[in-house]
């Protein structure tokens, strides 16, 4: 069985890793604090501060998992030099109102739309990927297509 590969730019992989170095150095030792305490209050059956640090270490632990096997398993994504792909900078204008916008093509890990970094999967991202400066591109979205012409590439 092959492995999931997970696409990050390098950007994407030092925020994964200091995440995962947060957790393991920050959080992991002041929930096993807290499970100490909590187990110095005797009665563990009713104990809630035992339940919830031990809901919370849980918790933990597997997003520790789900980034160890992110970083064993990433794939450094290099964007393309004269096209829009996985770790480009497009600005593209909206053909309907003139309007542009800049956006981060990302792998669907490291989306955060607050950020205008979109995936490659989404409407736009798969609409734009390929494409070069001058290109106009129908994206098919949800509510409906709309055209987009790609400005520039960073």
């Amino acid at each position: 069985m092959a492995k999931e590969k997970f696409n990050l730019t390098k950007e994407g992989l030092e925020k994964v890793q200091a995440e995962l170095n947060n957790l393991r150095e920050v959080e992991r030792p002041r929930i096993i604090a807290a499970l100490k305490d909590a187990r110095a209050q005797g009665d563990l059956s009713e104990n809630a501060d035992y339940d919830a640090a031990r809901h919370e270490q849980s918790s933990v632990e597997g997003r520790i998992q789900e980034l160890e096997y992110m970083v064993e398993n990433v794939n450094i994504i290099e964007p393309p030099k004269n096209s829009v792909g996985l770790g480009s900078v497009v600005t593209i204008k909206y053909m309907d109102d003139d309007e542009e916008e800049v956006y981060s093509i990302v792998g669907p890990t490291e989306v955060d739309v607050n950020n205008n970094k979109i995936s490659d999967k989404s409407p736009i991202g798969s609409a734009i990927v390929g494409a070069k400066v001058g290109d106009v591109c129908t994206v098919q979205a949800p509510n409906g297509s709309y055209d987009v012409k790609v400005i520039k590439i960073g």
